[in-house]
């Protein structure tokens, strides 16, 4: 791929957005809560119960601040609230909060419970504990308590938190054995506003650097593209723009299907003749570079895609360079699918270009001169829901779960995994590929009308045209000829192009990719 410095520009562009993005979706959710605790509110935790044999309930150890930091600090970290309630409402509670060590001096030798984590849906608290023979002095008796609360009924404490490793301590007042306690935590503070300020600060900066230098870069490697279906065999890089009439195909053959006569999107796959047999049980793994390219790709594919929305809107025309980089992202990802995961009929590594490259699977979608200004408004969510449904179903996964039981505290889980239709089929293809060395040629051809229509719904809603998706599956590797609308039957596997003079083939022979 040329032009360095729009590469440059696009890939610093998208950095500084997505940083942009992360810091002001945090600052938002800061400036949210701090407007949720206005006039001394707390964010509070749900009111539980909590029950233990032993003398005392411990939390894990709360490291506020950190180590080494000054005792005394300029500003105020926040507020904790602790409310705790027995379980009996004649037993008296006693909560309280003391420096780690103290309260390790305390509790040598008895028998107490640490809380190490909890766990819902449902509720379920995890805790250590820990053995002893001795039984405790009250703890109303000590004198290490930076905040407490005791007494019958609620109980509550507030404490300003100041640096150093804190616990919190439960136990009945008479500090008898078998605590049982209804408990609930809040917190508070006054940074959450101004640190919802700097976040929103920040982010917008990097926002309004990074997005020009995004659309900027984008319109740059844009401009390379141009409209049209890929190179004849043996030609690399870009092809003639496309035919706006029938023109008669060197050798007598039938006349080439054109752009006013096909479908704009135009999607091709063609399976390899020799394809390994094992090579796509590493594939996933051969791929890891592209997805994280197409990961940022795929969000500066976002941020274009938004911009030609307000240009649709204002002028009825998708800007042209933004159109071929948006086109790009879509032919190197369908490039890395059928490699990989949506159909596995090649073995040749993807390219890293977004322009038409020598390669079995292909995809170009033509350049709309004039787009609806009205449709924009509704046919990328409202119009496509139909779509949503019926791709939802095919590519998306059906899950199932099941339940175990993590630890010796029983805690039970539900856990889920799934396998969309799609990929349950190129799954099938593949094993029998793995044992038969044949890929099965009826499979492909469904599998490629999954992609092809999956695909088309993707451009509509990408806003990039106003033709509405057909509810069909054109199967095999190449787009149906319009003038025989029931010929879709797939290539021979490994077969790598459409035969010479074939009707209905942009070519008329040889392989396109």
């Amino acid at each position: 791929m040329k032009r360095p410095g729009a590469i440059v520009m696009l890939t610093v562009g998208i950095v500084l957005s997505l940083i942009g993005f992360t810091l002001a979706s945090a600052g938002a959710a800061a400036a949210w809560l701090g407007a949720a605790q206005r006039d001394g509110g707390y964010f509070t935790s749900r009111t539980e119960r909590f029950t233990v044999p032993s003398f005392a309930l411990v939390s894990p150890h709360l490291d506020a601040v950190g180590e080494g930091t000054p005792e005394r600090l300029p500003f105020d970290v926040g507020t904790l609230r602790l409310r705790a309630t027995a379980a009996d409402p004649d037993q008296s509670i006693f909560i309280g909060i003391a420096p780690r060590e103290d309260v390790d001096r305390y509790l040598a030798g008895v028998h107490y419970t640490e809380l190490q984590e909890v766990k819902f849906n449902p509720f379920r608290p995890v805790y250590r504990d820990v053995s002893g023979l001795s039984s405790p002095a009250p703890a109303s008796s000590q004198d290490i308590w930076v905040a407490s609360a005791s007494g019958q009924g609620l109980q509550e404490l507030t404490w300003k938190i100041t640096p150093g490793t804190w616990t919190v301590v439960v136990m009945n007042a008479d500090a008898a054995q078998g605590v049982s306690a209804d408990l609930q935590a809040g917190f508070r503070s006054e940074l959450i506003r101004p640190a919802a300020t700097g976040l929103l600060v920040a982010g917008g900066l990097a926002l309004v650097v990074g997005l020009p230098l995004l659309v900027i870069g984008a319109v740059g490697l844009g401009r390379r593209g141009t409209p049209g279906p890929p190179p004849p065999a043996g030609v690399p890089g870009r092809g003639p723009a496309p035919a706006r009439s029938e023109s008669p195909v060197p050798g007598g053959s039938p006349p080439a299907i054109t752009w006013d006569q096909a479908h704009p999107v135009r999607l091709t796959g063609h399976v390899d003749a020799g394809l390994s047999r094992g090579l796509w049980l590493v594939k996933w793994l051969l791929a890891i570079p592209h997805f994280f390219v197409l990961f940022f790709l795929w969000f500066a594919f976002a941020v274009t895609t938004v911009v030609a929305w307000f240009a649709i809107l204002f002028t009825g025309r998708y800007p042209q360079s933004l159109f071929h980089f948006n086109v790009g992202v879509l032919r190197w990802t369908w490039r890395v699918a059928f490699y990989a995961y949506a159909a596995g009929g090649t073995d040749k590594y993807p390219p890293f270009t977004l322009e038409h490259a020598d390669y079995p699977a292909t995809l170009d979608v033509q350049y709309p001169q004039r787009l609806s200004r009205g449709l924009v408004l509704v046919k990328s969510w409202l119009l496509l829901i139909p779509h949503w449904l019926v791709i939802g179903a095919v590519t998306g996964s059906a899950t199932w779960a099941w339940r175990t039981q993590d630890g010796p505290a029983g805690v039970v889980t539900e856990r889920g995994g799934g396998l969309s239709l799609l990929a349950l089929l190129v799954l099938i293809a593949l094993v029998i590929l793995l044992f038969s060395g044949r890929y099965p040629r009826p499979l492909f051809a469904f599998i490629m009308g999954i992609n092809r229509w999956a695909y088309r719904v993707v451009v509509y809603g990408a806003l990039m045209r106003d033709e509405y998706p057909p509810f069909r599956l054109d199967q095999g590797p190449d787009e149906p000829d319009p003038a025989a609308p029931g010929d879709t039957d797939p290539l021979p596997a490994g077969h790598q192009g459409p035969p010479a003079g074939r009707p209905g083939r942009p070519d008329g022979g040889g392989d396109r990719g």
